[in-house]
């Protein structure tokens, strides 16, 4: 079994020395099968060759201290576009984008919560949904995350055009 405890007082203080912040720590599978990910960034993203030069030092810290009983496999991971939030300190830090929250029991009547995190304080966070102002404690977050929001889409081709551009020919070309 790991003491994700343990593995955050192991791992915290190596990331803090390469420049990078443990964001989470998840332990998946069961068995020999156990995977111990850590997920990581530091300001401005993180790359594949970060996460490579983290591995070795974070593996010598948690073999050190005995985190994780038995066999597993480290994973060191970005937190990716659509990052999890969890402490409070996350929360500020994303205070302006967009969020999606779900919560444990309906608010205003729905789980599902999306809007602009507008303040994240120690208690809770509130959010801007649809022009209201929704509060929702840390308690009562089942999970969250912020949300990657794509450009605008190409526009369509309508029948008329896709027909055109079928029955219009190649041009030749001299080779």
């Amino acid at each position: 079994m790991a003491d994700q405890t343990a593995v955050r007082a192991a791992a915290e203080p190596v990331l803090a020395s390469l420049g990078l912040e443990l964001v989470d720590v998840e332990i998946v599978g069961s068995g020999r099968a156990r995977t111990l990910r850590l997920t990581i960034d530091r300001e401005g993203g993180i790359d594949l060759e970060t996460l490579a030069k983290a591995n070795g030092p974070v593996s010598d810290a948690l073999d050190s201290v005995d985190a994780v009983s038995g066999p597993y496999t480290l994973e060191l991971s970005s937190p990716g576009v659509e990052r999890p939030l969890r402490r409070p300190a996350e929360f500020r830090r994303f205070i302006g984008t967009t969020i999606s929250v779900k919560s444990h029991d309906p608010i205003d009547g729905a789980r599902r919560h999306r809007g602009l995190l507008a303040e994240a304080d120690d208690t809770g966070i509130a959010l801007e949904v649809d022009g209201q102002h929704r509060r929702l404690s840390y308690d009562a977050i089942a999970s969250a995350r912020t949300v990657f929001e794509w450009g605008p889409s190409p526009k369509p081709i309508g029948p008329a055009k896709k027909r055109v551009a079928k029955e219009r020919p190649l041009k030749e070309r001299s080779v």
